[in-house]
């Protein structure tokens, strides 16, 4: 199944779906902060990630339980890889030097990233 990307309201119903693993709309508005949408505007984006495969559902009564179909390191993955091509041209060098320019980080997280890099490395081998 191809993903497709969420919006920012699908997306945090999805981050909602898995920490609960299944949850009425009801469970979600819960989990939703200050200001809540409407109920209605929950079930609707939950029907919505239904329709993109995302979730299903399982039906007691006129009760729906829905959970994720797709896993959280799986959409994780297909954003990070859209980041890295859309951002960076695949480039693991510019996205680090971005990160160090725009996060100012100070010698201690670079030697931290370095000591990161040489443990993978070691890995690898």
């Amino acid at each position: 199944m191809k993903l497709k990307e969420l919006t920012k309201a699908e997306e945090q119903i999805m981050q909602i779906l898995w920490q609960l693993n299944e949850a009425i709309v009801k469970d979600i508005l819960e989990k939703i902060p200050e200001p809540k949408p409407a109920y209605n505007t929950v079930s609707t984006v939950v029907r919505v990630l239904e329709g993109k495969g995302f979730v299903d559902h399982k039906a007691y009564g006129n009760s729906h339980v829905y959970f994720p179909l797709i896993s959280e390191d799986d959409y994780k993955k297909f954003t990070f890889d859209k980041l890295m091509s859309n951002y960076f041209d695949n480039s693991y060098k510019s996205l680090v030097s971005f990160i160090a320019d725009e996060k100012n980080l100070g010698l201690k997280e670079l030697d931290e990233l370095t000591e990161l890099i040489n443990k993978l490395k070691s890995q690898k081998k």
